[in-house]
């Protein structure tokens, strides 16, 4: 019995320690919001909205950072996100996201958009089947005037 708990006390104090030591890691820790150069031309007010609301947090520079994106390994997970998320489609870089867009309705059509985790952590990025058919159409006319849109795609 004391052997166990010895051992259940080793194991503790070693994930403790593991978890002390992954807050060392740097990454995950850059939270930066660089300055928005170029936002699109929104095709209405609601499809703004639709956008800021599931897109956002990945998708702009305009993220907002949660108390758990500073924890690691947690923050490792939400730094890849945003990191990933600008790397394809930068609502607020649009100058050179136009490419993009195209890709951006497939994925919200898909389902793909926004991710399950993302929408299990922040439950205002959950749409309904008529928010999202709403954000697709608000997408194409925003997106239509996009120099590489091809509304052909989808």
């Amino acid at each position: 019995m004391a052997r166990r708990m010895k051992r259940g006390t080793l194991i503790l104090v070693s994930l403790v320690a593991l978890f002390v030591l992954m807050q060392a890691v740097p990454y995950g820790r850059d939270h930066t919001n660089p300055p928005v150069i170029e936002q699109p031309a929104w095709d209405s007010p609601a499809t703004e909205q639709l956008a800021r609301r599931a897109c956002f947090d990945c998708h702009s520079n305009e993220t907002k950072w949660p108390w758990y994106s500073w924890i690691a390994p947690v923050s490792w997970r939400v730094q890849d996100h945003v990191d990933e998320g600008r790397g394809h489609l930068n609502f607020s870089r649009f100058d050179k996201a136009q490419r993009n867009a195209t890709e951006a309705v497939k994925e919200v059509q898909e389902g793909d958009m926004p991710p399950w985790d993302y929408a299990l952590a922040h439950s205002e990025a959950r749409l309904s089947d008529a928010e999202k058919q709403q954000l697709i159409e608000g997408f194409k006319k925003t997106f239509s005037k996009a120099r590489e849109f091809d509304p052909e795609e989808y």
